[in-house]
């Protein structure tokens, strides 16, 4: 079910161990800190592979994610704000990523431009609680959506490059 590109991606991002949401205020911070550390791991392991994607930051709660992502089709970089809240379940739930600008331009996709993310990530997700954290659902669920939707938007002319779009 999943192929060695993401098993060798999944093998370098640091699993977590406390399973705590925001709730429990001692332990979030020794979570927030695992999420931290394992993004900046995703995130360099990127960079060095040449395949930068994404930013991120937080509030100062750690409970509010906001920052963007990129995709590049035909040498065009396609860029778009990215957010999500942790759920007060977290980590048995996994944070529901939104591109708002995106919303309602495809079906793959919730109200308020959260990607959907049911059939795949969800159970996959599930399966891993606690070790899973934000840089396992920017991999997992974020990076395989865009690969396979943004192309589809671009082409049906839904997405346009900035180079394109009106003034």
């Amino acid at each position: 079910m999943v192929d060695d590109a993401t098993r060798k991606t999944l093998s370098n991002i640091p699993l977590l161990k406390t399973k705590c949401g925001p709730r429990d205020r001692t332990s979030w911070v020794d979570r927030l800190k695992e999420e931290y550390q394992a993004l900046i791991v995703y995130v360099k392991n990127n960079k060095d592979n040449d395949n930068d994607w994404f930013r991120l930051e937080s509030n100062k709660e750690g409970t509010r994610w906001f920052g963007k992502c990129w995709y590049i089709m035909d040498l065009k970089k396609y860029e778009f704000k990215i957010e999500f809240d942790i759920p007060v379940t977290y980590p048995t739930t996994a944070p529901e990523i939104a591109i708002p600008e995106l919303d309602g331009k495809t079906a793959k996709m919730y109200r308020g431009g959260k990607i959907c993310l049911t059939d795949h990530f969800k159970p996959l997700w599930a399966r891993n609680v606690p070790k899973f954290g934000i840089a396992h659902a920017m991999a997992l669920g974020l990076g395989p959506w865009l690969a396979v939707e943004i192309p589809d938007l671009i082409e049906k002319g839904l997405v346009k490059h900035s180079d394109e779009k009106d003034s």
